[in-house]
């Protein structure tokens, strides 16, 4: 028996190979170099390595020569240009994560202890707490610089994830981008037991989550004799084999990638988590995880099961039905900023799920459009969150006590109300594009019910959006109000380019559609 002589077409996967390859040298970095070296090292190496896998995206895309994609390593990877699409926003949101990572690791060591400064009452009162910020980034062991490593074994596995072509491939990815993600999401300091239990709610929750996909990949064997996608695809389109097996086997697939994006009834590890982890760690996470799993979605629905589209359209129907009443209504009675932000994402999980089920190439583009969008809105968020501190410091997230910070620190309360407003979906902003791309793209599909639900969601949502901004600029401040942080360069430049993508997305979308167009069909 001849077998095929393996191949692996390394210029094709050099995006994937430059930022694992920049976890293997982080690993190196922790083990060889003197703690008081790694920090500055290992955000080089990180930020390096992303933006080197950014640059090997463009050209990979350019080389497409505009067909549609190739296979590489033996038809395990799928190079197309929906992959290439979710790869560079991948990317790009692994830059900010990082700055954002690196910003307070290099003052409390990815905890939740003060930063460079409290912008006080009085200089004298800021520059105490800078000076004991520095005398606490440079106690020895104090900076986690581990974190850049696992971050960046994390992107490694959200890029492969939307680019996996048979399911083995896919579970692998799936693995690599949660691991880390478990281990991060303990990281925090100051609200260690919180941190920790929710780190170990994901991790419990998440492996069940795992098994079940393993199991439904499983079952698709069982029906198709093949893992692979266009294979499964081929064994539906020829009727072969027992149609009810395929049947358990997407309906267990879809429980591992709708817990990762999120979708009620999968979603009850998001509030806890999100509040849980560190404010920098839920960013990169809450955008990341998000995009590389709606591509993974994407490509086992429209690749591997198109022709079944009769039996999954009803179930995802009803659970984006689900998951926008159930985050919009649970989102309203929040009183913690952060739990109000994880409600918002399972919201918007629903919202992005209509352009799944649109089942069409305005479906694929405007889904690719909306998770370009989210992903900077919901970084540049919790962006601003991480500045906000009471008097020891610590974050401070009770919705309550940001009575008033609108009116002593304009410039941050008009940014955080951009990036509400975006995930409001009011016009001018990048929300408003995302959703009515959507919406359009469904009722083209034939969900002309499931966009009314849309629209009714999204109005109710604007209630508690509203509620913050009001809260923040029409509300007298409460005695012993947060204070806000100053950030060194690395967040304010988050900040910066977070709220400038958000506004010119709603005021010139026009590109980035064309862009998403263009990548709106798999290979």
């Amino acid at each position: 028996m001849n077998l095929p002589t393996p191949t692996v077409e390394y210029g094709l996967i050099s995006p994937m190979l430059i930022v694992l390859g920049a976890a293997v040298l982080g690993v190196v970095v922790e083990a060889f170099l003197p703690a008081r070296r790694r920090y500055a090292a290992q955000v080089t190496v990180s930020l390096a390595a992303l933006v080197a896998a950014f640059v090997a995206v463009v050209l990979v895309t350019r080389d497409l020569h505009g067909g549609t994609g190739v296979n590489a390593v033996m038809g395990a990877v799928a190079i197309d240009r929906p992959a290439l699409f979710l790869q560079g926003t991948i990317l790009l949101v692994g830059v900010l994560g990082v700055l954002l990572i690196g910003e307070r690791s290099i003052a409390s060591g990815g905890g939740d202890r003060p930063e460079r400064g409290l912008d006080a009452f009085t200089p004298q009162a800021s520059a105490v707490a800078g000076s004991v910020a520095e005398q606490v980034a440079t106690k020895a062991g104090v900076i986690q610089t581990e974190v850049f490593p696992l971050t960046m074994f994390a992107v490694g596995g959200m890029l492969l994830f939307p680019t996996a072509n048979d399911l083995l491939t896919m579970f692998i990815a799936l693995e690599v981008l949660s691991l880390p993600l478990y281990l991060l999401c303990g990281l925090s300091r100051r609200r260690r037991l919180e941190s920790q239990e929710s780190a170990l709610k994901y991790f419990l929750l998440g492996a069940f989550s795992s098994a079940f996909f393993l199991y439904g990949a499983a079952m698709l064997y069982g029906y198709a004799g093949t893992l692979s996608l266009s294979g499964i695809a081929a064994a539906v389109s020829a009727g072969t084999g027992t149609t009810s097996l395929a049947l358990i086997g997407i309906a267990l697939l879809s429980v591992g990638v709708l817990f990762k994006v999120g979708a009620v009834p999968f979603h009850s590890w998001i509030p806890d988590v999100y509040q849980g982890a560190p404010t920098p760690i839920t960013a990169f996470m809450a955008a990341g995880t998000k995009i590389a799993a709606f591509g993974a979605m994407l490509r086992l629905f429209y690749v591997a099961l198109p022709e079944l589209r009769a039996d999954w359209r009803p179930v995802l129907w009803a659970i984006a039905i689900l998951t926008m009443a159930v985050g919009t209504v649970t989102a309203v009675s929040q009183n913690d900023v952060k739990r109000m932000l994880a409600y918002s994402a399972v919201a918007h999980s629903g919202f992005i799920l209509t352009g799944v089920i649109a089942s069409n190439e305005a479906g694929l583009s405007s889904t690719l459009f909306y998770l370009f969008a989210y992903g900077f809105s919901t970084v540049g968020a919790f962006a601003v969150v991480s500045l906000v501190r009471d008097a020891t410091g610590e974050e401070d997230t009770a919705m309550a006590r940001w009575a008033g910070l609108g009116k002593r620190y304009p410039l941050v309360g008009v940014v955080f109300s951009l990036f509400l407003l975006a995930f409001a979906g009011i016009p001018l902003t990048s929300g408003f594009v995302s959703k009515f791309a959507v919406f359009k793209a469904a009722g083209e599909g034939g969900a002309i019910p499931l966009v009314v639900v849309g629209v009714i969601a999204s109005a109710i949502a604007a209630y508690f959006y509203v509620r913050v901004i009001v809260l923040m600029f029409f509300t007298d401040r409460p005695d012993g109000a947060p204070v806000v942080v100053v950030p060194s360069a690395l967040t304010t430049a988050v900040v910066t380019v977070t709220a400038a993508v958000t506004f010119a997305l709603g005021a010139l979308p026009q590109p980035l559609l064309d862009l998403a167009n263009s990548a709106s069909r798999f290979l």
